[in-house]
Formats: structure tokens, C-alpha cells, sequence
């Protein structure tokens, strides 16, 4: 009788397995392909658009994360690797590197990227309303946010007019950017002095550079992935603090971290979208019928606390269009 039930146990356990392994194999996997480090990315947003479609991590969906840990030269082995694993998408976060390493990596497996640059200009996408192939995603075109963001830091420090632009020049879209705030500059009788960064401690020497300088009145931090990540916006509020350098960032973690002021899109709203792609292609949808998103909506997020603690005075016109004042 027990030889009977152990031939009942071992036969229902191997019928069972191949269901088991073949549930396993039918979950979805999807590869998120990063410049930065883990410490770079806050991914609520995205696991909403996720949710919101349908599809939950470690439920009916696996995620395979690949980090460059900000070494550019790394992107495009890390993409062969989710090609090579068969993935049914790849999101490529933070630079226009990333999606590159993507595309080159697959012209078949769907992308879907969030990120600040321009994909026509880099020529990742034909068009935002039709970008062919198998490349489309959410873009804020940081690029068009640099004028307004000169200009508010201009309508602080009426007075100013040479500001530092910190910027990554390991980032492709560095000398774009450079350009625009160049332009912006000179459009209100300024100047611009760029000064690059790419680890914790060139941002020390950038730091040492304006105290011992005493030329930049203001300084615009553009979203670089090294700047966005969590120990980088800390480290830039407490020695813009330090220093007496009033500082504009373009996202709202900058300022709840300890910056000034921030205007820029909101990255949570963007990634829940790229995470709606994704969830609406694993559906059956084709990269090729999505056009590429821009976001429309931008907000200005100003630390009362930070100004008064730098001796500065928010003027009304500003404090008006604020969508949110830190007290």
C-alpha cells in the first residue's frame, strides 16, 4: 500500500512539474537597461503603469535589470545580454546611450525609453507621431526647458549675469544642452560657464572652483542620470548651501533633497507612461502605431527654507506660478 501511494505521489508530482515550469516559462520578462546606478532611480512610476495594465513584478511578470553604474562603455554588452536572454521588451532609462545600445543590440525586441533628449534628433525614432522600427517612449525635450529655467533663475538674481551650467559630459546630450544655454544666455546679455562632473568628487572640485572663482552668480544643474540619483542631489544641496550658490534643478527631488528651486517635468508622471507601453505592448501592441509622448506638463517646486538659509528673497512673480513652496 505505501509503495502504491509513493507511485501515486512520484507520478501526480511529475505530471505537475512541466505545468509548473511551463506557468514559470509563460510569465513575461521584461530588461531595463540603466546608465546609472540603482541609487539613480526611483521606479514607483513605472511599476504603476505597470499595475495599471495589469502586469505586477514577481506575479505575471519578471524584471531583469541591467545597471552601467554611469560607465557608458558598459551599455552595450548589457544590452546583448537582454537580447541574448530573450527578453519581450527592453526600457532603456535615463540617456539616449542606453536606448542607442538597445537599438543596436536588436532591431526586433520592442524598446520602450524615458529619458530628456530629442529621439528624432538623435535620430532613435523617424518621428514622434510615427517612429517606424521597434523604438518609442516618453520624453520631456529637456533641451526646450533650458531657456525658462535660465530665466527664473535670471528673475531671482535680477542683477546676475554669468551662471555656472553643470552638466556630465560623459552624457550625449551634453554639448545639445550646452548650446541652448549658450543661446539662453545670450538672449538676456549673459554669459555661461560650464562645468562638468561625473563623480562625487569633480563635484567637490566644481564647488571649489565657484568659491575660489567668485565669478558664477547662479548655477543651472541640468538631468544628468548621475545628477538625479539620490546621494548626487544631496551632495549638490549642501554645497550650493555651503558656498551661497542659489542653484535651479529640473526635478522636484532636487528641491525636497535640500535644493532651491526646481522646473522640469515630473519623472514619476513619465515613467508611469513608459510603464503603460509596456504593458500595452506585452498586450500585442506594436512599437511602430505608438507614437513617441512628450510631456506637456512642467512644475516649479521653490524651499523657502533653502532661500532664507542663503539670505535670498523668492520675488512673488515666482512664488505665484509655484506649484509647490516648501515652508
Amino acid at each position: 500500500m505505501n509503495r502504491r501511494r509513493e507511485f501515486i505521489t512520484l507520478l501526480c508530482g511529475a505530471a505537475a512539474w512541466p505545468l509548473a515550469a511551463r506557468a514559470q516559462q509563460a510569465m513575461p520578462v521584461i530588461g531595463l537597461l540603466q546608465i546609472g546606478a540603482p541609487s539613480s532611480w526611483d521606479f514607483t512610476g513605472f511599476r504603476q503603469g505597470l499595475k495599471d495594465t495589469g502586469y505586477v513584478e514577481g506575479q505575471n511578470l519578471a524584471v531583469e535589470h541591467q545597471w552601467a553604474n554611469d560607465d557608458p562603455d558598459r551599455l552595450p554588452q548589457l544590452a546583448t545580454d537582454l537580447v541574448r536572454r530573450r527578453v519581450r521588451v527592453i526600457v532603456a532609462f535615463g540617456s539616449a546611450l542606453a536606448v542607442r545600445a538597445a537599438k543596436t543590440a536588436t532591431d526586433t525586441i520592442p524598446i520602450v525609453f524615458g529619458y530628456g533628449g530629442d529621439p528624432v534628433q538623435q535620430d532613435l525614432v523617424a518621428s514622434l507621431n510615427r517612429p517606424g522600427g521597434n523604438v518609442t517612449g516618453m520624453t520631456s525635450l529637456a533641451g526646450e526647458l533650458v531657456g525658462k529655467q535660465l530665466g527664473m533663475l535670471h528673475e531671482l538674481l535680477p542683477q546676475a549675469s554669468h551662471f555656472g551650467f553643470l552638466s556630465d559630459p560623459k552624457v550625449q546630450a551634453h554639448e545639445s544642452l550646452v548650446k541652448d544655454a549658450q543661446a539662453a544666455a545670450s538672449a538676456i546679455g549673459g554669459t555661461i560657464e560650464v562645468l562638468t562632473a561625473s563623480t562625487s568628487g569633480e563635484i567637490d572640485a566644481v564647488f571649489a572652483r565657484i568659491a575660489n572663482g567668485k565669478r558664477v552668480q547662479g548655477l543651472m544643474v541640468t538631468p544628468m542620470p548621475f545628477f538625479l540619483a539620490a546621494p548626487a542631489r544631496v551632495q549638490l544641496a549642501i554645497l550650493a548651501a555651503r558656498y551661497v550658490v542659489p542653484a535651479i534643478y529640473t526635478t522636484r527631488e532636487a528641491v525636497e533633497a535640500g535644493g532651491l528651486l526646481s522646473y522640469g517635468s515630473n519623472i514619476t508622471d513619465r515613467d508611469r507612461e513608459v510603464g503603460h507601453y509596456v504593458g500595452r505592448i506585452l498586450k500585442g501592441e506594436k512599437p511602430a502605431d505608438l507614437p513617441v509622448q512628450q510631456q506637456s506638463k512642467f512644475e516649479l517646486v521653490i524651499n523657502l527654507l533653502t532661500a532664507k538659509a542663503i539670505g535670498l528673497t523668492i520675488p512673488n512673480s515666482l512664488r505665484s506660478l509655484a506649484d509647490e513652496v516648501i515652508e
